[in-house]
C-alpha cells in the first residue's frame, strides 16, 4: 500500500507534509506531541520517554495544513521502528500510516531486510495492516503490554 492509498477513504488527509530529519531539527518539533500522547495520555514517566537513540534515529515529522505536528516516529539505525504517534483528533485519518510508509520506504533504502518494532497491543492490528507479524511473547515496557512485531521488506525500485 502507498501512502496516498493509506487515508481512509472518505476522511480528508490531514497530513500536509511529511518529511524526515535528524534529532536537532525533529527534538523541538516531536517532543511536545511525544509528550502529550505517551506522557500525558498513557502515564509513561518523562524521565525515560527520551532516550539515547533519539540521536541517532531519523525522525518521521508531520504536520498539517498549520504546520502543527500531528505525528512523528523514529527509525533506528538498525532497523528498528518506535515513537510512533499521532495527535488524538487525528488519529484514523491516515496520519500514522503516512509516517509508517515514510519510515519503512527509509528503511528499505538503507538495505534493512526487515523491520521491528515494539507495538503495544492495542495497536498490533494496526501493524498487521501495514505487513507486520506477531514474534514475539507479550512483555511490559514503560508499564504498558507489548509484543515484538516484524515483518520483511523489499528494496526499493
Amino acid at each position: 500500500m502507498n501512502a496516498a492509498a493509506a487515508s481512509r477513504a472518505g476522511a480528508a488527509d490531514p497530513v500536509a507534509s511529511l518529511r524526515l530529519a535528524q534529532w536537532p531539527e525533529a527534538e523541538p518539533l516531536v517532543m511536545p506531541l511525544r509528550v502529550r500522547v505517551f506522557v500525558d495520555e498513557q502515564g509513561v514517566p518523562a524521565e525515560i520517554e527520551q532516550d539515547e537513540l533519539d540521536p541517532v534515529s531519523l525522525h518521521a515529522i508531520a504536520t498539517d495544513a498549520s504546520g502543527a505536528v500531528i505525528g512523528t516516529g523514529r527509525l533506528l539505525p538498525d532497523g528498528h521502528v518506535g515513537r510512533m504517534a499521532v495527535d488524538a483528533r487525528c488519529r484514523g485519518r491516515g496520519v500514522g500510516a503516512r509516517v509508517l510508509l515514510a519510515l519503512l520506504d527509509e528503511a528499505a533504502r538503507r538495505g534493512h531486510r526487515k523491520a521491528i518494532l515494539h507495538a503495544q497491543l492495542s495497536a498490533e492490528g494496526f501493524y498487521a495492516r501495514y505487513g507486520f507479524h506477531r514474534t514475539g511473547d507479550v512483555f511490559l515496557e514503560a508499564g504498558i503490554a507489548h509484543t515484538v512485531m516484524e515483518r520483511e521488506l523489499s528494496p526499493p525500485g
